[in-house]
């Protein structure tokens, strides 16, 4: 790019039709944009806006080209279109087309790609192209006095200078602009201005393709910089998720671990997390029903919109482990949504992770699928605790029984058998080791070895709720409901005011009673 005979005499009388045609073009598209009032930010995202999440995550790295397009407001659209007709003008004045069409693909990459690198925030506007046109002028200047025109010699080489710096100023003193992107269509412009002076660029326009796949270059080491994964551990339930590098932790004022790409509307996705007590072993599909019954009824609105079609549970496999699964489309905010929820049991725990992503990125559902991919359930830290206190104080009932107790509860009944025997072994007469050793049986399919156990429970603590209880999973073990019943109707004289044993009592009288009326109609 450089001036002497580019401009020539011819230079300053030439029409500056590409920039007439950019600023048509912009005016044109921010009137079809905000032809419902000023755009949002959804509108934006759909007309192709900077946003992080859908560079980084969506791979959708174009936008970072057409954001330079798009304005947020008309005074921002004004402003702009005013200080680009005329730095644009100048510069479309000294070069050839090719070089200026080089520095506007160039300043508007690196705008954009600065505006990344800074924050994944929502970024539109031609302000990039200003300021490259605004760089190529200071160099421009000082290499061509004469050059690029007497019109504008106010606003080349030195002079250029004070604009600059009191644009840099507003836009550091202001809120909502993206100094990160001026500073890179700046520095863009200042080299357009300065390296095609070597000759190792190439002649004409074989130079200008080769700046513009430098900057390409330069943009796509950024976006995959900003495009790695983390991997996000919650060791109190010992399960770990992998997430892109730009979700951000968020609060769901429900006290389960909440996670989103950062978008408030079209383009959100995000993830919940949480670990259910159940009490009990089970498949999770208690779970997985409830939050079908609780959350996603058709026509009603949840957190994330409006549930328009929902599956039935379904068996599946996360992390390796069995599972079930749910999937839904919800509707909200003029966008669709979709929504897997997995149930996946651990013991007498049920992790619940949601994900939902937006129908209008089908790119999400990849994001999805590697995220799932890489869930791993890995040891709970009060699991690891119970370990080392047993081995530091090796030949104790109490570690032993602690460590078969969180043994059981994660799900390892097996494992659980022996420091629960052991510790039955050291101290005979503690009941709730009978107890839970019995449970650690019935759990691990071991039913005869549980109903003794139980038994003997019974011996050390005839009056014991635990034992009582014990002795109703033997019974259920061996298919006896009513034997059970008689137990559990025991264990609550004992301790009538246990609602657990009330309910478990209801349970068994409803399994008990007739389904219904027989086929002769008895």
């Amino acid at each position: 790019m450089s001036i002497g005979r580019l401009a020539g005499k011819g230079g300053e009388r030439r029409l500056p039709g590409l920039t007439i045609a950019l600023i048509a073009a912009q005016a044109i598209l921010y009137a079809t944009v905000a032809s419902g009032g000023p755009p949002g930010v959804d509108a934006l995202l759909r007309w192709g806006a900077k946003s992080g999440p859908l560079v980084t995550d969506a791979g959708q790295g174009w936008r970072l080209l057409s954001a330079n397009l798009l304005h947020r407001d008309a005074l921002h659209l004004g402003l702009n279109l005013l200080v680009f007709a005329g730095v644009g003008t100048a510069v479309e004045r000294a070069c050839r087309w090719w070089d200026y069409v080089a520095l506007l693909v160039v300043s508007g990459l690196a705008t954009m790609t600065g505006s990344l690198w800074w924050s994944p925030a929502v970024s539109v506007g031609a302000s990039g192209w200003v300021f490259g046109c605004v760089g190529a002028l200071l160099v421009l200047g000082r290499r061509a006095r004469n050059g690029p025109g007497a019109r504008f010699r106010w606003f080349s080489g030195e002079n250029a200078l004070p604009t600059v710096l009191v644009f840099l100023w507003l836009g550091w003193t202001s809120v909502g602009v993206d100094n990160a992107g001026h500073l890179g269509g700046l520095m863009a412009g200042l080299l357009m201005g300065v390296l095609p002076r070597s000759r190792a660029w190439g002649p004409g326009l074989s130079r200008a393709v080769s700046l513009v796949g430098l900057a390409v270059l330069g943009a796509a080491v950024v976006v995959t910089e900003r495009s790695g994964w983390r991997v996000e551990r919650d060791d109190g339930f010992g399960v770990a998720v992998a997430l892109p590098d730009g979700w951000r932790r968020e609060e769901d004022g429900q006290g389960r671990r909440a996670f989103s790409n950062g978008l408030t509307g079209l383009g959100r996705a995000t993830l919940t997390a949480e670990a259910i007590e159940a009490g009990e072993p089970g498949d999770g599909s208690a779970q997985a029903r409830h939050f079908l019954d609780e959350s996603l009824v058709p026509g009603r609105a949840g957190p994330e919109g409006r549930t328009v079609s929902v599956g039935a549970v379904e068996p599946a496999s996360l992390g390796g482990r069995p599972a079930q699964r749910i999937r839904a489309e919800l509707d909200g905010a003029g966008r669709r949504t979709h929504l897997v929820a997995w149930f996946v049991p651990r013991g007498e725990w049920v992790y619940r992770l949601v994900f939902t992503w937006p129908q209008a990125y089908p790119a999400y559902a990849r994001v999805v699928e590697r995220m799932t991919a890489d869930v791993r359930f890995e040891e709970p830290a009060s699991l690891r605790i119970a370990r080392a206190r047993a081995l530091l104080v090796p030949g104790v009932a109490g570690p032993l029984r602690e460590l078969g107790h969180s043994l059981r509860r994660w799900g390892l009944a097996a494992d659980a058998v022996e420091p629960l025997a052991s510790a039955v072994r050291l101290a005979p007469t503690q009941v709730d080791t009978r107890v839970e050793l019995a449970r650690a049986y019935f759990e691990s399919g071991q039913v005869e070895e549980g109903c003794h156990a139980a038994a003997e429970a019974r011996v050390y603590g005839p009056s014991d709720t635990g034992a009582l209880e014990a002795g109703v999973r033997c019974a259920l073990a061996r298919g006896d409901t009513a034997g059970a019943l008689l137990r559990l109707e025991e264990a609550r004289r004992v301790d009538p005011r246990d609602a657990r044993l009330r309910a478990a009592e209801g349970a068994l009288k409803a399994a008990l009673e007739p389904s219904g009326p027989s086929p002769d109609g008895g």
